[in-house]
């Protein structure tokens, strides 16, 4: 079996951490390229709590492909959304956050809704790799977060090439936007398609023009 070997060594984490009696879950935004952690997730245990977050400015794509893969692989997902209603997420002069103030917006539907997440769970598993951006690789297999729950990243020595190479390989259902060429895909203003000719870092279809490559998770709720 291809992958057996990373598997492997995923399963023996998940496992230790288990045995020393550490609750564990995990995070997605269910993109194509975030499944093959979960498919692996779903083989070692399904009880491990998948949390979404729902910022309500998604795609419809998105979520229709989350229950999809849900119901697909028997995962127990879970949605968490911003306790500030989107009506409330405005600014003094009555624009919606996203348009003038995206950091705040992502605290909001992102940073703040994961918080007290981390303070129930001993362990967050997150796909993030390094091949990602240049925040992402100065990243390790193992860091603390400021709420005291450990963040375990089992793909972060995965390759663009070899996520592909296992969606492959396991047959997993592509999201329905790939096939229109967006290569990241996050809310639905702040997403765009890039050409190959503009591509530098997969992520640089999230929030194009603005000095701002992450919504807050893998850089404020880090150590």
């Amino acid at each position: 079996m291809a992958f057996e070997q990373e598997i492997n060594v995923i399963r023996q984490k998940i496992e230790s951490y288990k045995n020393e009696g550490k609750s564990l879950f995990a995070s997605s935004s269910f993109q194509t390229h975030s499944i093959p952690m979960l498919h692996i997730i779903a083989q070692i245990d399904t009880s491990i709590p998948i949390y979404f977050l729902n910022t309500g400015y998604l795609f419809p794509q998105t979520i229709e492909y989350k229950d999809e893969l849900a119901n697909l692989y028997g995962l127990n997902v879970i949605d968490q959304k911003s306790s500030t209603p989107r009506n409330m997420q405005k600014d003094s002069n009555g624009r919606l956050l996203f348009t003038s103030d995206p950091d705040f917006c992502c605290h909001l539907n992102k940073v703040a809704p994961m918080e007290p997440i981390l303070h129930s769970f001993d362990v967050w598993i997150n796909g993030v790799r390094a091949d990602q951006n240049a925040n992402r690789a100065k990243m390790k297999e193992v860091q603390a977060t400021p709420q005291g729950a450990m963040r375990y990243h089992p793909m972060l020595q995965w390759t663009k090439q070899m996520i592909w190479a296992y969606i492959k390989e396991y047959k997993i259902p592509h999201h329905p936007l790939d096939s229109q060429g967006f290569t990241s895909i996050g809310c639905e203003p702040c997403t765009r398609k890039i050409d190959a000719s503009q591509m530098g870092d997969e992520r640089m279809a999230r929030w194009f023009g603005l000095n701002k490559t992450e919504c807050g998770l893998h850089t404020e709720l880090i150590k």
